[in-house]
C-alpha cells in the first residue's frame, strides 16, 4: 500500500484533534463524577455515537470483515442481535442503572447481592479489559501498521497506539472519550461506506458477488453442526454475549451512567441499536467482495487493511484515520472503564477518605499502567486462528455466569447474596472443566450451558437460604410502577419521541434485516 503525503496528513490531523480534545477536557477541575461519568450530563446523541464507536473497535472492524471473507455473513448475527438487546436494555435495565446513581456495574451487583459479588465481578472485568478488550484492539491496530510498514515490530505498533489513546483518556476522562468517540463514529461510517461502494465497483455488481459466493455463506442462519455459528448458538450464545456486552459491560454501560436523565439514556441506547443495523452492509459485505478482488489471502484479519488499498489518495488517508479511530475508540473506552473499576471498586472502598481529586489522579495513573500491560500482551492474541474468534471464545467462557446474576437478580425477588455468589462459582467451575477437557461443543453452546448452570444455582441456593432485604428488593428488582414513577415529573412527549414507539420501530427494522438475509 503506497501512502501519499495527503494520506499521512489525514492520519496525523486525526491524532492531533483527539489529543486536543483530551487536553481541553483536562483543563476542568475533575472530581470522580466529572472524570469518570462526564458530570452525568451527556445527551442521547453523543451517548449513541459513543456506544457504537466503542463497540466497532479496530478488532471488531477487522474481525467482521475477515470472518465474512472466510465463513460468510453469519458473523453479522452479533450485530443485529445488538439492536434487540439494546431495546431490552432501554426498557428494563436503564431505569435501574440511572436511578441507582452507581459508578460501576460491580457496584450495582453489590447492592443487589453482597460485597463478595462486587469484588469478584470487578476483578474479572479488569482482567478481561486488559487481556481481551484492549489487547485485541491493539492487535488489530498493529495488523494495520504491519500492512503499511512491515518492518515495524508488532509490540512497538501496539505501544504507540496505546500511548495516544492512553494520553487523551488519562487527561480528559469520560468526557474526552465520548466526544472523540462521536467524531470517530462518523469517520468510521463514512470510511466503511466508501470502501463498500468502491469494492462493489471493482466486482461489478452485487449479483456478481452472489453468483461467485457459495449459498451457505449468504445466510445468517446456519445448520446446528456448523463450525462457525450454529443456529443453536444463535438462539443461546449470541444473545447471552450480547447481554454481557451491552447490559453489564462497564466500558459500554458507563456512557449510559453519564446520561443527564433516563430519557436520554434510553434514546442513546436505541440510537446505538439503529447504528448497528447498517454494519452488515458496510463492514460484512465487503468481506465477501474481497473474496473476488483478493482471492487466496491466508489471514482473514488482513482483509480489511488490504481493502483500504483500493481507495484513492486522500480517501485512503481518511479511511486509515477511520480505522485508527475505531482502534482508539475501543482502547480509550476500555482504559477509562478499567481505571474506573480499580479506582471506585477497590481504592475508594478501602481508602474512603481519599479526596475526589486524588481519586481522579489515581485513575489517570492506572490508565497508563493498564495501557502498558495490554500492549505487552498483544503478541499472545496472534496465536489464535482469528481475532474475532479470540474475542468471542474468551467472553463465552468468562461472562455467562455474570449475565445470569443480572437477569435473575432484576426479575426474581427471591434471589439473594449467597445464591448470587454460588452462581458465579458454579458457572466458572464448569467453565474451567470445559477448558481442561476440551469437549467437542461450540463455544456459543458452551455459553448457553454456563448460563443455565449459573441460573439454576442462583435459584436453588437462594431458596435454601434467607431471602434478601427489603431494600435490595425495592430498589433493584424490576417493577413497572416504580419505573413509571421515575419519569412522572418529566413533561409529556409527542409519540415520535416515546421510547416505546422508537423501540418498536427498531425491532421492525431488525426483523426485516434478518428475514431478508435468512
Amino acid at each position: 500500500m503506497n501512502l501519499h503525503s495527503i494520506d499521512v496528513a489525514c492520519v496525523i490531523a486525526y491524532f492531533m484533534v483527539v489529543l486536543a480534545i483530551g487536553l481541553y477536557f483536562a483543563r476542568r477541575r475533575a472530581g470522580t463524577e466529572e472524570y469518570f461519568l462526564a458530570g452525568r450530563r451527556l445527551g442521547w446523541m453523543p451517548i449513541g455515537f459513543s456506544l457504537f464507536a466503542s463497540n466497532i473497535s479496530g478488532s471488531t472492524l477487522i474481525g467482521l470483515c475477515g470472518a465474512a471473507y472466510v465463513t460468510g455473513i453469519s458473523v453479522s448475527n452479533y450485530e443485529w442481535m445488538a439492536a434487540v438487546v439494546l431495546v431490552f436494555f432501554a426498557i428494563f435495565f436503564a431505569p435501574y442503572y440511572i436511578g441507582s446513581k452507581v459508578y460501576t456495574m460491580p457496584e450495582f451487583l453489590e447492592r443487589r447481592y453482597q460485597p463478595a459479588v462486587r469484588y469478584y465481578f470487578s476483578l474479572l472485568t479488569i482482567v478481561s479489559n486488559v487481556f481481551v478488550d484492549v489487547a485485541g484492539s491493539l492487535y488489530g491496530g498493529a495488523l494495520v501498521v504491519s500492512v503499511l510498514f512491515p518492518e515495524v515490530p508488532l509490540v512497538a505498533s501496539a505501544l504507540v497506539l496505546a500511548l495516544v489513546a492512553g494520553l487523551y483518556t488519562a487527561a480528559g476522562g469520560l468526557s474526552a472519550v465520548v466526544y472523540t468517540d462521536t467524531i470517530q463514529a462518523v469517520i468510521i461510517l463514512i470510511g466503511t461506506t466508501a470502501i463498500t461502494f468502491i469494492a462493489l465497483g471493482e466486482v461489478g455488481s452485487w449479483q456478481a458477488v452472489v453468483d461467485a459466493t457459495p449459498s451457505e455463506m449468504l445466510s445468517v442462519v446456519r445448520p446446528y453442526d456448523d463450525p462457525t455459528l450454529p443456529w443453536t448458538g444463535l438462539l443461546t450464545g449470541v444473545p447471552i454475549l450480547g447481554f454481557y456486552f451491552w447490559c453489564t459491560n462497564q466500558f459500554i454501560v458507563q456512557r449510559v451512567l453519564g446520561a443527564r436523565d433516563l430519557r436520554h439514556a434510553r434514546w442513546g441506547a436505541l440510537f446505538a441499536g439503529l447504528l448497528k443495523l447498517p454494519v452488515l452492509f458496510v463492514m460484512v459485505f465487503p468481506g465477501l467482495m474481497a473474496r473476488q478482488i483478493f482471492p487466496g489471502l491466508e489471514n482473514g484479519d488482513t482483509v480489511f487493511p488490504t481493502l483500504i488499498g483500493l481507495l484513492p489518495v486522500g480517501l485512503k488517508g481518511i479511511m486509515l484515520a477511520g480505522l485508527v479511530a475505531a482502534i482508539m475508540s475501543s482502547v480509550d473506552s476500555t482504559l477509562n472503564s478499567a481505571s474506573t473499576l480499580v479506582t471506585m471498586d477497590f481504592i475508594k472502598k478501602f481508602r474512603p477518605r481519599t479526596t475526589d481529586e486524588a481519586l481522579a489522579w489515581m485513575g489517570r495513573g492506572i490508565t497508563v499502567a493498564i495501557m502498558i500491560v495490554s500492549a505487552a500482551w498483544t503478541p499472545a492474541v496472534a496465536r489464535w486462528e482469528g481475532l474475532f474468534t479470540y474475542l468471542q471464545t474468551v467472553i463465552s467462557y468468562i461472562f455467562p455466569p455474570v449475565v445470569a446474576l443480572f437477569i435473575v437478580g432484576l426479575f426474581w425477588r427471591r434471589a439473594n447474596g449467597k445464591g448470587g455468589f454460588a452462581g458465579l462459582i458454579a458457572g466458572h467451575s464448569v467453565a474451567i472443566l470445559f477448558l481442561i477437557t476440551e469437549p467437542d461443543i461450540h463455544f456459543l453452546n458452551i455459553a448457553g450451558i454456563l448460563f443455565a448452570i449459573s441460573c439454576t444455582t442462583v435459584v436453588i441456593v437462594s431458596l435454601l437460604s434467607s431471602p434478601p432485604s427489603d431494600e435490595q428488593i425495592d430498589q433493584y428488582v424490576y417493577s413497572r410502577s416504580k419505573v413509571q414513577a421515575m419519569t412522572a415529573d418529566l413533561p409529556p412527549l409527542p409519540w415520535y419521541q416515546d421510547y416505546r414507539y422508537l423501540a418498536a420501530g427498531l425491532m421492525a427494522l431488525t426483523a426485516w434485516l434478518v428475514v431478508a438475509n435468512w
